[in-house]
């Protein structure tokens, strides 16, 4: 089951509740403050009131009996009034006012509860300070109108939510209509169809996106392509030795002499070992491809030298060739089991080509920051020509009369690009000899 939310969802939703989040902010900051200034505003009537009483204060109250004022309006009831001469005998209020003092402070604003009702109350004398005034009204009252401003706030902003919804809707779908004709074109596309994605009329955003598909492409191609190509020449380089095996088969089978047959059976030996070689350079070379170059760790090429001299130097010995290792060390952070296949390649192929009572010298030094591992050998040397085709898999410079596969080098390169390495084919004096020189940058 598919879970994954749609873009256009998603956007949509983010988006309502962005703007829902900024209007309950801008709501509550609103109402707040409304509150605050209706407050003030309702506290000046409260005052302005008062100051009606004081001055309709006279010296005829004393003459009146406590009374009450009569209500004349429906809100009358959210409003009182208390009048008290010297503070303690209350002479006239309103029919809704208690019998008690409305607030025990005499001067200014305060809030009291009689009876289970709240009131906000201000509080003066008149000027001969013979009268206390005390005018209230009704926190309810005052709640009720806040809540209907609330209302007033909230009502235009949850009708009008569902008709922004609609709006974003229409808005992001067709915002993202770029990228769903990229979809569509993605999918209708055929599976060996890697041309490049036309980037013209897609927005900047995608753009990027866009560009990275077409280098995913151009490198998926250039993947392919190179597999095509070294399954055919694997192909038909294995093709020569099997043939040659079969032909010796042959000719051991039809044989008509001991020695004849031992001398086919010999070749048929030979030709299996050269078709080994060069499935084992296969192997290693499709192994090389599939390497990550980024998994390093310290290693001393000297003591790799060591060992992989080691190992080739019987061989080495059978035909005449002797490899030395000069004194030199240094560290450099790689593979170390790559390492070993570039020095053994390396040196295999100097063994080939170099003539029997030669030496094969290996080289380690390092300077300004930069290590430089170097195999000279006193061959033929290769021409300036061919010292970037000899690096091409299968590639073999006419006239070559050793054995191989054509691959050894191309291993070399593979590693040494892995190792973000240079690799230079140098002769070691005026047409003779090779140096192959595999620097590494700090």
């Amino acid at each position: 089951m598919n879970r994954a939310i749609s873009l256009n969802r998603r956007l949509l939703a983010l988006a309502l509740t962005t703007v829902a989040l900024v209007w309950i902010g801008a709501i509550v900051f609103t109402y707040h403050d409304a509150r605050h200034e209706f407050d003030e505003v309702l506290d000046a009537h409260l005052a302005q009131a008062a100051t009606l009483l004081i001055a309709q204060a006279s010296p005829d109250l004393d003459e009146i009996e406590t009374e009450h004022a009569a209500l004349l309006h429906k809100y009358s009831r959210s409003v009182a009034f208390q009048m008290w001469e010297q503070g303690t005998l209350l002479r006239l209020h309103s029919a809704n006012a208690p019998q008690q003092h409305l607030a025990e402070v005499e001067q200014g604003f305060s809030d009291n509860t009689i009876e289970g009702v709240s009131w906000r109350v201000f509080s003066s004398w008149d000027d001969a300070h013979t009268y206390l005034i005390q005018v209230a009204e009704r926190r309810e009252v005052r709640d009720e109108l806040a809540r209907g401003i609330a209302s007033n706030l909230l009502l235009p902003l949850l009708l009008s939510l569902p008709v922004l919804a609609l709006l974003l809707w229409l808005a992001i779908g067709r915002g993202l209509r770029p990228l769903v004709r990229l979809t569509g074109e993605i999918e209708q596309r055929a599976p060996d169809n890697l041309a490049p994605l036309d980037a013209g009329t897609a927005p900047r955003e995608v753009q990027p996106l866009i560009e990275r598909l077409n280098r995913l492409f151009a490198l998926i191609a250039s993947s392919i392509q190179k597999e095509r190509r070294f399954t055919a020449d694997a192909a038909h380089e294995l093709r020569t030795p099997v043939a040659a095996i079969k032909a010796q088969a042959q000719v051991a089978r039809g044989a008509s002499t001991e020695a004849e047959r031992i001398h086919a059976l010999d070749n048929a030996i030979l030709g299996c070992d050269r078709a080994a070689h060069l499935i084992e350079q296969l192997l290693t070379l499709a192994r090389v491809d599939t390497l990550d170059g980024g998994v390093t760790e310290p290693c001393q090429l000297h003591r790799i030298a060591a060992e992989v001299i080691a190992a080739l130097a019987p061989a080495a010995l059978g035909l005449g060739v002797q490899l030395e290792l000069q004194e030199g060390e240094a560290v450099v952070r790689g593979n170390p089991a790559l390492l070993r296949v570039l020095l053994r390649n390396l040196l295999d192929n100097a063994i080939k080509h170099t003539a029997s009572g030669t030496i094969v010298q290996v080289g380690i030094s390092q300077g300004q920051g930069d290590v430089m591992l170097t195999v000279s050998d006193n061959g033929p040397g290769i021409a300036e020509s061919e010292r970037e085709r000899v690096l091409e898999r299968f590639y073999r410079p006419a006239g070559t009369q050793a054995s191989g596969s054509g691959l050894g080098l191309s291993i070399v390169k593979r590693i040494a690009e892995l190792h973000h390495a240079d690799l230079q084919l140098l002769p070691v004096s005026a047409g003779a000899g090779l140096q192959v020189r595999v620097t590494f940058r700090d």
